[in-house]
């Protein structure tokens, strides 16, 4: 064997040895996994993003940004506002201007709404940064905090300890040492030489400086948070907070502004991922391409997607790949057997360095083994194509074709990631354009598709069922019928399994109190004005006579819901007389009749008017039928 393969060989056997390390590392350093506690609806001591953390495997995620916002929702200290059926429209409204007990990452999303909020007021929509060095920078330092605290709590350390950092530093060492030997070794085979620009052995030192720092600055990178056994314990029972959360889906479809009744249940749903509504609404700049929503098979959960990068394989056509592969072979066949010989004919003009052939012949083998290997994966590729049926998550142009002048570029070839319902994660596939039916498909569509699994190109597409391209595609098609609105948003198959869970309560709110009752309560004029929600709850609201501003917000729920909402809600000033149990604590008031909830909230000018609240429960209790009126 040719001294230059054995040196080639010993120094890439240096660096194999090191990744094989940094790779146990990783497999051993990795987060224990949990196994779920029991099902329970008792909220811990964490806050919602440490929550989110321990929850999610020791990764953290956009959901805590939002959980820490609708938590500061759920203690009073912001107020979310709908104003009309799409959650889109909610406004934030500070209520505490100078809050107090904020650790560091909840004053940093505090400080985000609050500057920029005009007279104490910013739209939902507009928390997302237009910037995107801001945003990264931003996430980067809430990203820091949250990890701070959960190491203080001691349920989370760095993945790559003291001791593991020193392995990979005598490993990194190790390996220098072994790229060093082969290079010495290349260096004693030249010829002597008096010429220092020709010495050989000057390129040692640059090698050696080179390859060690390369090799530390990869495996002393920060690789994330692994789990202490105090974690495990906090992680074990949240997910156990999310297990009850999901047995109840219309907990899901809540909006943001359902803090008002769940307090911090909503805010700790989304750092659990299990407010797919409020989740989906909240941007926070985290941006959400990558953590789709997803209810193949009949659950929504989210999904991790992945995007292929390497413009040289994905997407590619077999015939693409073929002729790269018979390049390839032929550049280093070339390369192989016929350098040697072109070199010896351009020595007889001309000095050429011993050098020169060594590295062509090198480029010669890999070229030959590259050009194999593309040729076996476009033939496998070919004899072994997959077909799967899933549904689309995400959508957009990947490759566009020149357009010229005057004619726009065109789309050529799409990112399409669809899910299976296998795994909780996936990677998007090439979908070209001149596929009409890939053109066609949108997400939430079921399809099914042929595609070849290493190029990750899409053959063929069929659509089997069109779904809904987004959530709340326009605000002019929202329906206050559950049934209309879960076949608006879902497939026909899931839209009749989760229509009865968001079936509104059997009471209206419109109908439970008058704008005279709440005028002569609150000593204001005002009108009402009625306003679908969507999930299961009814709401109406009272603005002043301008209708500029809402003064208050009642709200109904029944079921498993409205259960949550008065134990969040059941405290303060008892008012034993009215209903099953009635409770006024600062501007909210909450009453029970039979298995119907009913929050009234003071807003804006009316805030403080507490006086009126008991009169106002019994108003609207006493409208509300019993079972056995419902019945007959």
């Amino acid at each position: 064997m040719r001294p230059i393969v054995v040196e080639a060989a010993f120094a890439a056997a240096s660096f194999v040895f090191y990744f094989a390390v940094y790779g146990v590392l990783l497999l051993v350093t990795r987060p224990a996994g949990v196994r779920p506690g029991p099902s329970t609806q008792d909220l811990g001591p964490e806050k919602p993003a440490i929550a989110s953390l321990v929850a999610n495997g020791w990764d953290l995620t956009e959901d805590a940004a939002e959980a820490t916002l609708l938590d500061l929702g759920g203690r009073r200290i912001l107020e979310f506002r709908q104003p009309g059926s799409d959650p889109r429209q909610t406004t934030i409204h500070i209520v505490q201007t100078s809050p107090s007990g904020l650790n560091r990452y909840e004053q940093r999303v505090f400080d985000r709404v609050s500057g920029l909020s005009v007279g104490g007021v910013v739209p939902l929509s507009a928390l997302t940064f237009r910037d995107p060095t801001a945003a990264k920078s931003w996430w980067k330092r809430l990203r820091a905090e949250i990890v701070a605290d959960a190491r203080t709590l001691g349920l989370s350390r760095r993945r790559f300890s003291s001791a593991v950092q020193a392995v990979v530093v005598v490993a990194a060492l190790l390996a220098t040492v072994g790229v060093l030997i082969a290079a010495f070794h290349y260096a004693q085979r030249q010829p002597a030489s008096t010429d220092s620009d020709d010495n050989p052995y000057g390129l040692l030192v640059p090698v050696g400086i080179f390859t060690f720092a390369g090799l530390l600055a990869f495996g002393l990178r920060y690789v994330g948070e692994r789990s202490t056994p105090s974690g495990v314990e906090a992680a074990s029972r949240w997910l156990g907070v999310k297990a009850f959360l999901r047995a109840h889906s219309s907990f899901s479809d809540l909006p943001p502004s359902a803090v008002a009744v769940w307090d911090r249940y909503l805010g700790y749903g989304a750092a659990l991922g299990t407010t797919r509504v409020a989740s989906t609404v909240i941007d926070m700049g985290m941006g959400n391409k990558r953590r789709v929503w997803s209810s193949y098979g009949g659950n929504w959960r989210r999904v991790r997607v992945s995007y292929p990068s390497l413009w040289w394989r994905y997407g590619r056509t077999t015939g693409d790949v073929i002729i790269r592969s018979l390049l390839a072979l032929g550049l280093g066949f070339v390369l192989v057997r016929y350098l040697g010989r072109g070199l010896d004919v351009v020595a007889s003009f001309t000095h050429v360095p011993a050098l020169v052939g060594r590295v062509g012949f090198l480029v010669g083998v890999v070229l030959l083994g590259y050009g194999s290997y593309l040729l076996l994966r476009a033939i496998l590729d070919v004899a072994l194509p997959l077909r799967f049926t899933g549904q689309v998550l995400w959508k957009q142009v990947w490759r566009k074709t020149s357009g010229g002048e005057n004619r726009p570029s065109v789309p050529w070839l799409y990112h399409l990631a669809i899910d299976d319902g296998s795994r909780d994660k996936t990677r998007a596939w090439g979908a070209p354009s001149s596929l009409s039916s890939a053109s066609s498909a949108d997400p939430g569509d079921t399809v099914t598709v042929t595609v070849h699994r290493w190029s990750r190109r899409i053959m063929a597409l069929t659509v089997d069922e069109h779904g809904s391209s987004a959530y709340y595609e326009s605000t002019s098609d929202a329906s206050t019928d559950p049934e209309k609105l879960v076949a608006s948003i879902l497939s026909p198959g899931l839209s009749s399994t989760l229509s009865s869970a968001l079936a509104k309560p059997s009471v209206s709110s419109g109908t439970l109190l008058t704008a005279d009752e709440v005028s002569a309560a609150l000593g204001m004029a005002v009108v009402l004005e009625s306003s679908a929600a969507p999930g299961p709850m009814s709401m109406t609201t009272f603005r002043t006579t301008d209708r500029r501003k809402a003064v208050l917000m009642l709200q109904v729920v029944d079921g498993t819901l409205g259960a949550m909402a008065w134990r969040t809600n059941s405290r303060g000033q008892s008012l034993p007389s009215i209903g099953d149990g009635a409770y006024v604590r600062g501007n909210r008031g909450v009453v029970k009749s039979g298995g119907s909830i009913v929050v009234l909230t003071l807003l804006s000018a009316a805030k403080g008017r507490t006086s009126g609240l008991p009169t106002l429960l019994s108003q609207a209790v006493a409208r509300i039928p019993s079972p056995r009126t419902a019945v007959d």
